[in-house]
């Protein structure tokens, strides 16, 4: 089976969109806790300030309670998973605004751990948004 094919019957599960909102709770929440356990020794290997991945580690948790909050309803609010994406969306322009921005001098790897979230966080922005587009069509996802 292609990849194609087979992502295609996991976005037609009614499932998909509660998935999606799973990966995106488990991933903010590891890389939350990477930050705010490790802060010190990120701090050094990325170039990036201590206290900006304490702070990012703490709004990424707040942001997985939100997650946890919508995730958990009966019925996914498409209002919620609305604010979820438009989080994402400033969360990549964040990101963005760090490699382009001279507010900080990360290191290589820094530029890539701020690189590999821009990219992963826009994805999962993309697959709520499939996710949206797919419960829109079949009320009651």
């Amino acid at each position: 089976m292609s990849a194609v094919a087979s992502f295609s019957s996991l976005a037609a599960s009614p499932y998909f969109l509660r998935r999606v909102l799973w990966l995106d709770a488990a991933t903010g929440a590891a890389t939350g806790g990477l930050q705010l356990l490790l802060a010190g020794f990120l701090a050094g290997l990325l170039g990036l300030p201590e206290t900006l991945l304490v702070v990012s580690g703490w709004v990424m948790f707040a942001y997985v309670a939100g997650i946890g909050f919508i995730a958990t309803r009966q019925f996914v609010s498409l209002a919620g998973v609305w604010l979820l994406i438009g989080a994402n969306l400033l969360w990549v322009l964040g990101c963005l605004a760090l490699l382009l921005g001279d507010l900080v001098m990360p290191t290589l790897a820094g530029k890539a751990f701020i690189a590999i979230q821009a990219v992963a966080v826009g994805l999962l922005a993309e697959l709520q948004w499939v996710g949206l587009r797919k419960a829109a069509a079949q009320p009651g996802w």
